[in-house]
């Protein structure tokens, strides 16, 4: 049987969603959709809709890993990790989050495939280090690997549930001696920075102020969450992907703003006993202003 997750009372409260707005002012006119949020641990009916937010997580790189297999490891542990929908039980998940155990996964292709990958991204940062380090040794330690993605319009106040929710089952698995006892959790994630547009350039409009080539690239982060989970990382980076975009990807991201948008991988790496505060910290920064 499928289990729907219960919440408890203040886990999550979404923004914008009080019914007595407006009937202060009535000279404003405010479209306002309540939408119900549905937490349930991860199902076989799951599988196209994962494969898809796994693609999208892992951009312009998902051709390189087999999808098909990822999605199913995931859902051989249907205890841990959660989805979000919100037309039901048999809908496709608008966002899950999960963890996978590197070293229990170790002979699964797609967990060595995934292994070299990230082991390879973050020798090519040196702020990554300790990660790569970690990723090379035999046998690899047991770190908890955080896969986790959303849909664009999704609010990020789903968040903080789908942790604290990770965070029991975790426990209850350690309690019968499931194998989740983490060293290590990798979360994986993307950012992105702002380029030039390549239509721009090709008006070749002489206003625009161009970037030198020694400028620092600024990078910023689709998840809110992230700038709060780096604080608490033995190390973090951004690596760029191994597969490139067309030239004409970027500007089909910049429906709203002047620059194009380039995007990439981001790794965070947080000591086990360092998860907790993370994951409080995370819940205060996303709770919603009253």
């Amino acid at each position: 049987m499928v289990k729907r997750k219960q919440l408890k009372d203040g886990d999550v409260e979404m923004a914008g969603t009080d019914p007595t707005v407006g009937e202060e002012d009535s000279d404003e006119d405010i479209d306002m959709v309540n939408v119900e949020f549905e937490w349930f641990d991860p199902q076989e009916v799951d599988f196209h809709g994962l494969k898809n937010l796994l693609r999208q997580l892992f951009d312009a790189d998902s051709q390189i890993f087999d999808m098909s297999a990822l999605a199913d490891l995931i859902l051989s542990q249907p205890l841990l990790g959660s989805t979000v929908k919100v037309d039901g039980n048999e809908s496709d998940p608008y966002a899950f989050l999960t963890v996978l155990n590197l070293q229990e996964h170790k002979d699964k292709p797609i967990i060595q495939e995934l292994t070299t990958y990230l082991q390879r991204k973050a020798s090519s940062d040196a702020s990554l280090s300790p990660l790569s380090t970690l990723l090379s040794q035999t046998p690899i330690p047991p770190i908890g690997l955080i896969l986790t993605e959303r849909l664009i319009n999704m609010p990020s106040e789903i968040v903080p549930p789908m942790y604290n929710m990770l965070m029991e089952e975790i426990a209850w698995a350690l309690e019968d001696k499931e194998p989740y006892n983490f060293s290590h959790y990798l979360i994986v994630s993307k950012n992105y920075e702002e380029v030039e547009s390549k239509l721009d350039q090709e008006d070749a409009r002489p206003q625009k102020k161009k970037k030198k080539s020694g400028d620092k690239v600024e990078r910023f982060y689709f998840h809110p969450e992230d700038e709060v989970l780096e604080r608490h990382t033995v190390c973090s980076g951004a690596f760029e992907y191994t597969h490139k975009h067309d030239d004409g990807h970027s500007d089909s991201k910049r429906a709203f703003q002047e620059l194009g948008i380039k995007t990439g991988g981001s790794l965070m790496l947080i000591e086990a006993p360092k998860f907790e505060s993370a994951v409080k910290d995370l819940t205060s920064y996303l709770q919603p202003s009253v």
